[in-house]
Formats: structure tokens, sequence, C-alpha cells
């Protein structure tokens, strides 16, 4: 093994505000401690949460490095005590709690996957926090069984291009909703039953026509605000809806007797806060279920961009836009 370097280029925050507010610095290369190890960082992916960490709305939890970054991908150059999931040398992905946006990142050893062959490291930086979050929200909370339609809001961005992949795989009719026509095109190459632009159709209408009246079983919303309402409209009876963000804003009024009628749950998580055993158990079920679908090379994540690690103000402009389709990484 090469001997590590004491010093690391970062991507701080130098203060809340805007994309320009991220600027290099240099730390010291952190140490693992125990049941921790180190990874050399060859790919960052660029999430939501990162946007909203940086203009000063998402603060890191205690504990965790105040840089952003919430998923890697690169190689295991040191071990903390007890962690032996892992060996030196090899290539892992991995959801952190902070810190991605460095030349080097901690990770939990238990959190950590290995690559599996099928994905370049790029890609493997892009699936951690999108895949932790699909499979938690669509799976466990949202109990998606085969045969039932899956309604998806966002459907072009990471964590929607993720769930469109894994619905289809375990046997779910999937709708879900977008704002160009790109991106009806790429979600319906990617597998998806329907797309519907929102801004030219109404989505609680098409779900009624495309579902003979019945109604989404399952709705991943990431949107909220007067979303939450029509999410009831759209919903089948027993339906269930997750709310995963809250881009049109977490304030929101609904007519509660649309929950009681069609007896409906309505739940929701972040996957950040989650505890360290919470993150291993989602690890555990998804290189159970869900890795050999990747090692196949029937699930991959759908790229967007790359950005140099330097130029992480732009990935974040680029994010803003809303214009990409799949994930934006940084290339460290």
């Amino acid at each position: 093994m090469e001997k590590l370097p004491a010093q690391m280029t970062v991507i701080g925050i130098s203060k809340p505000g805007g994309p320009e507010v991220l600027l290099p610095e240099t730390r010291a290369v952190p140490v693992p401690g125990p049941g921790e190890i180190l990874v050399k960082v060859m790919a960052a992916g660029v999430n939501r949460p990162d946007i909203a960490q940086r203009s000063g709305a998402y603060p890191p939890p205690p504990g965790a490095s105040d840089l952003p970054g919430l998923e890697i991908a690169g190689e295991v150059v040191a071990l903390g005590a007890g962690a032996s999931r892992h060996k030196l040398g090899d290539k892992v992905m991995s959801l952190v709690a902070g810190g991605g946006y460095a030349q080097y990142c901690i990770a939990q050893d238990a959190q950590a996957m290995a690559v599996p062959p099928s994905l370049s490291i790029q890609q493997a930086g892009a699936i951690p926090e999108t895949l932790m979050t699909v499979w938690h929200n669509v799976f466990e909370r949202g109990g998606l069984k085969p045969g039932e339609t899956l309604l998806i809001h966002g459907g072009s961005s990471g964590i929607g291009t993720m769930a469109i992949q894994l619905a289809k795989a375990f046997g779910a009719k999937v709708i879900v909703t977008v704002g160009s026509q790109a991106k009806i095109d790429a979600c319906l190459k990617l597998g998806a039953d329907r797309a519907i632009n929102y801004k030219t159709e109404d989505f609680v209408a098409v779900v009624k026509a495309e579902t003979k009246d019945a109604g989404a079983d399952l709705i991943l919303d990431m949107v909220a605000g007067d979303y939450v309402d029509r999410n009831y409209d759209a919903a089948a009876i027993n339906g269930r809806i997750v709310q995963i963000a809250t881009l049109n804003g977490p304030k929101v009024t609904v007519n509660i007797a649309k929950v009681m009628v069609k007896r409906l749950t309505h739940t929701g998580s972040t996957l950040r806060p989650r505890s360290n055993a919470d993150k291993a158990a989602m690890v555990a079920a998804i290189e159970a279920k869900v890795m050999p679908l990747l090692r196949d090379g029937r699930v991959k994540p759908l790229m967007d961009s790359s950005f140099p690690l330097e130029k992480a103000a732009d990935a974040h402009r680029r994010m803003e836009t809303s214009e990409h389709i799949g994930k934006i990484v940084l290339a460290v």
C-alpha cells in the first residue's frame, strides 16, 4: 500500500449560500476509528441534501463531518479497529453521514459494499444514497408487491431512475411524473409503463385512467406542497404514500377525510439521521435482494454528468437547473 499523505484537498462550505460558497480547503486526512474504514475517494455522488446543507438548511448530524457528500466509491486504504468486512485495496461504495467531497473519507465498515465488476467506479459513486433511499422507502416502508402500481414523482431524478428499475425488476407497474419530453423518453427507456408531463397533464386523472380507476397502490413523493392532497386523490383504497422530500414545501393543507375513506397510510423518512445499526441492516437487505441485480447488470444508475472535485460548484449549478436526468457525480 502507498503511504497515506497527511493532508488532503476537500470541498468545504465557506458560508451558507449559493454554489459559489463551495471552495477547496486543505485538511488532515482522517483516521478511521473502531468499525470504520478510510476510503480513497474516486467518485462522490451529488444529492439534493448537499444543496440544502450548502444553503444552510440541512445541518449534518452530531459527530458527522461538516463537509458535504453522502455517498462515495473508492479504494479502502486504512482499517479501524474491528473493521473486518473489507480489506486494504478493496473497491467499495458506501453511504456516509458527510465528508464525501474529499480525497479521503471515513465510512462505516458495515455500510460499505463491494463494487461489483459490472459497475464503473463513477457508477458506484452514484449508488449508495439513492439505492438505500429507494430500498427503504419503496420496499421496506412502502411494502411494494409484484403486480401493484407505483407512482413516482420526480421520475428522472437519481432516486426516481433507480426506483423505476427496482420496481420493474420486482414486478410492479410504474407510472412517473416528470417535466419534459426528454425526461419522459428517459423514464420509458428505463422501463416505466407511463410517464406523465406534470406541466401539461393532470397526474391524478392519468393514474386513474392507467389503473382502471383503482389508483396507485404506492406513491413515492419528493415534492409535498399541493401534491400531498392530490396524492390522496390518486391513491388506491388501502394505498400508501411515502414522503422522502419536500421540494414544494413541508407545510401542507390536506383533506384528511380522504385518508379515512380510502384507509390510506402516509409515512416518510430521512436517511441521514438514522442510526448506524439501521443503515447496516438496510445494507444487509440490499446485499441479499438487490446486489444480484446490480451484478447481472439488470439495474445500474442512470448517469447524467461528472465534474472534477474542484468543480463541485458547477455540479450544484447543474442540479439546481433541474435539467439533469439521473445522477451527477464528482470525479476525484
